[in-house]
């Protein structure tokens, strides 16, 4: 929140795109600044699938972090646009940010995007996560080689996890950006709807639930948020995947894993928004649906990328 001081100075507004390998710790950054989540999280790499905003405010600023999707040796369609996605993020960024795992070191995914930032020419803050969870030794051997890897305009160490260490890049990110009216209003903490917040919270806990290799060949599209006369709020999301198989790993036996899953989301929707959720999950066969235009379109992704 903005402090006496900050109250007498212009105010300042702009963007600052998080970039990274997958699982470097974007989101939960993201989150820990906006104060509530606005982006899932996941154990497994490549949950975040296009670029998420997430607003805050720092004194006297307004920071608009742009969540990237992880950025990786794309395989996939899918994998293309969310990549090409993270570097649009950073292109339109006022300033860019490397964040890198301090506990997975120089990888070459961190590796191949140095290259792409030399490539641009466009500076760039770095930015260790996890520091908590490695040596001191350590922390100044990998902060020595990115740094002599990319000329970057300052470093920082940090958890975005506990908040540890996060003050000090807050109040850089506030001092650099420009001055400006702020773009959103203070409470706002994301441009996302409602209804596709619901339905990431529920992609994130089929992450969480199923075994590795499923969550990818699924996608969570909001069919219904309507709010009813009590003020609570009936949400219908569908669950999409690829073959029959996968339909039967998502309900489970007798239903119970898809239960599960429904009332794990509702649980927190309900904490999140205060409200009371009626959440109805439907699971179907769209095959190919990773390869449907209007997919990538809802989730502000090129599909020609």
């Amino acid at each position: 929140m903005p402090d006496t001081e900050a109250q007498h100075s212009p105010t300042r507004c702009g963007f600052v795109a998080l970039v990274g390998a997958p699982n470097a710790g974007k989101s939960t950054l993201t989150n820990h600044f906006a104060g509530s989540k606005v982006s899932i999280v996941s154990p497994k790499a490549q949950t975040t699938r296009t670029t998420i905003k997430g607003i805050g405010v720092w004194r006297n600023t307004q920071i608009i972090f742009l969540d990237t999707p992880g950025i990786f040796k794309p395989k996939r369609r899918l994998d293309r646009a969310m990549v090409a996605s993270a570097w649009d993020g950073a292109g339109d960024a006022d300033i860019t940010v490397l964040v890198v795992d301090a506990r997975r070191g120089f990888d070459d995914e961190t590796r191949a995007i140095i290259a792409k930032l030399k490539e641009s020419g466009k500076p760039a803050v770095l930015a260790l996560n996890k520091t908590d969870l490695v040596t001191g030794d350590r922390l100044l051997q990998l902060c020595a080689e990115l740094n002599a890897a990319y000329p970057f305009a300052e470093t920082f160490m940090f958890s975005a996890l506990s908040g540890k260490g996060t003050d000090e890049f807050y109040d850089y990110l506030a001092e650099h950006l420009p001055e400006s009216p702020w773009y959103y209003p203070e409470e706002q903490m994301s441009d996302m709807p409602l209804k596709l917040l619901a339905a990431e919270v529920v992609r994130e806990k089929l992450f969480l639930y199923l075994r590795q290799e499923l969550p990818y060949a699924l996608t969570v599209e909001p069919e219904l948020w309507e709010r009813r006369a009590d003020n609570s709020v009936r949400a219908e999301m569908t669950i999409y995947v690829e073959r029959d198989s996968q339909k039967q790993i998502i309900l489970g036996r007798g239903g119970a894993m898809i239960k599960k899953i429904g009332q794990a989301a509702r649980l927190e929707l309900e904490e999140m928004l205060e409200d009371r959720i009626h959440l109805f999950l439907f699971v179907k066969v769209r095959e190919n649906w990773g390869d449907d235009p209007a997919r990538y379109a809802e989730w502000n992704l090129d599909y020609r990328a």
